[in-house]
């Protein structure tokens, strides 16, 4: 298998939800949930164990402002690496010092630790350029998040 993951590939349409409405960053994580298990990535059991990890580690998983990344380990709950897509109408509280409130929810869902880096570097990639970011966090519609990240895959697996 080759160290890349298509980013593409990981997000089938079911898997994006756009201008979602989250009371609270609990509820924003079971929405980046749900995606993974509309795909056939995870179970709703994986759901409670992202919202466990930020219980138990903290909000480190908001990593860049208005961006947080939903994950937890490897684990049986998990049946395919797969991605979901969370853009929220009202952002939410984390708790993060300096990257709160969040618009804009990643979840990732991986059958392994080699999967779990192939599928960071993509998404580290393509969210790494704030206006790219922010184009992806406006989309109105899933097809659209899902054109603009087939834009930006080319470049990264020449």
């Amino acid at each position: 298998m080759s160290d890349k993951l298509s980013l593409l590939g990981l997000l089938p349409e079911q898997s994006v939800l756009v201008n979602a409405s989250a009371s609270d960053w609990r509820s924003a994580i079971r929405l980046a949930g749900e995606g993974l298990i509309l795909s056939g990535a995870a179970t709703a059991d994986y759901s409670d164990e992202m919202i466990a990890t930020v219980e138990e580690l903290g909000p480190y998983i908001v990593i860049a402002p208005g961006l947080a990344l939903a994950h937890s380990r490897p684990s049986p709950a998990v049946r395919a690496t797969g991605l979901s897509w969370v853009s929220l109408r009202t952002p939410v509280r984390f708790g993060h010092q300096d990257n709160d409130p969040v618009r804009l929810v990643v979840g990732l869902a991986a059958t392994d630790h080699s999967q779990h880096t192939a599928a960071l570097g993509g998404l580290a990639q393509l969210l790494a350029d704030p206006a790219r970011l922010a184009e992806l966090a406006a989309a109105p519609d899933a097809a659209t998040v899902r054109r603009l990240i087939s834009n930006f895959e080319p470049e990264v697996q020449s």
